[in-house]
């Protein structure tokens, strides 16, 4: 996990001008914009240590006591840090909008972390990211406050973060598959509370995307994970992973592999003999050779061109996958590796 205070202790110039990512943020105009409140961290989280604990505080209590030292701003300082930062890249103003701006942060996590259930400071952390973002994109001009178009951008890094970690297999890679991941349970809900049956047609036509998309993120969305580690049943001394397949060769066809070489070995000595003295020097020195030598040392040897001992060299190969078709019963050509 990245260090959240670092970033809140440092601002560095690498951070500031970082690039962004494959985020959607829509162009901000004053009347679009809900006020966020920054005042009060949420009541949910209690900083006070639990009664018994054996340490005074866990990292999220740490984390909320540390942004409760810095001060908000009000409309005109903010107004003057954002100028100073887009005007002369002060590091100083922008160290002040982060931190005056890191409750807004936790409240806004708190909010997904009640639906989605991943780790809180993960959420805290990404959307920091996206805090820092909107501080290096923030046009103090337009007469929007900071943590209102901050909002955006939290929010942004914040869905990301859940889209790419909410799963071990990662469940919305195109357009149409991130619409569904977070608008197909709010669909559902609503055409259910509205008397219609959320089938998978009606869904795919409110959100514009295919019905066997819908389908499909339906099923995925419904499973879960399990841990391989987990017992198979209460009691079990089995785990799940015990009866995963295994990747390694059965001794069954390792035997088969080895007795299919011999055979393979054995009929190659066989047309050996009825091969041309160019031929063999191909096969020996070549094909069989852990070493092989050059086309051309070949072609120097008997006087022919390099690209006369490739053409050789490839009819040579086929010339003995047919001969091992026809003297190995069910033998493929895919089993014999010629270089």
């Amino acid at each position: 996990m990245r260090d959240v205070f670092r970033m809140i202790r440092t601002i560095e110039d690498d951070v500031l001008r970082q690039e962004e990512p494959d985020l959607q943020v829509p162009e901000i105009v004053e009347e679009e914009l809900p006020e966020e409140e920054t005042e009060e961290l949420p009541e949910a989280l209690e900083l006070q240590p639990e009664e018994g604990a054996l340490v005074e505080y866990d990292p999220l209590r740490m984390y909320l006591l540390e942004i409760q030292k810095y001060p908000l701003l009000s409309r005109e300082e903010e107004l003057e840090l954002a100028i100073r930062y887009r005007e002369k890249g002060d590091k100083e103003a922008a160290y002040k909008l982060i931190t005056s701006n890191l409750r807004l942060v936790v409240k806004i996590a708190m909010e997904f972390h009640k639906s989605w259930m991943i780790s809180l400071l993960d959420l805290i952390q990404e959307g920091n990211l996206g805090l820092v973002q909107a501080v290096r994109k923030f046009d103090p001009y337009r007469g929007v406050k900071l943590s209102s178009y901050a909002s955006y951008w939290i929010k942004a890094y914040i869905l990301k973060f859940i889209l790419d970690n909410w799963r071990l297999i990662k469940i919305g890679t195109t357009q149409a598959q991130r619409k569904l991941f977070f608008n197909l349970k709010k669909e559902k809900e609503r055409l259910d509370s509205l008397g219609f049956e959320p089938v998978p047609r009606l869904i795919a036509e409110k959100l514009d995307v295919k019905e066997d998309e819908v389908i499909e993120m339906d099923q995925r969305m419904g499973s879960w994970e399990y841990s391989l580690d987990a017992p198979l049943e209460d009691g079990s001394r089995y785990t799940q992973k015990d009866f995963i397949a295994s990747q390694e060769q059965s001794s069954e066809s390792i035997l088969a592999e080895a007795q299919l070489r011999e055979q393979i070995h054995r009929k190659i000595e066989e047309l050996r003999d009825k091969l041309s003295e160019k031929e063999r020097d191909i096969l020996d020195n070549r094909l069989l050779s852990e070493n092989p030598v050059t086309l051309q040392e070949i072609g120097s040897r008997w006087g022919i061109s390099r690209e006369r001992v490739r053409q050789l060299e490839e009819r040579l190969k086929k010339k003995i996958r047919v001969y091992l078709v026809e003297q190995i019963p069910g033998f493929e050509p895919g089993d014999l590796n010629l270089p």
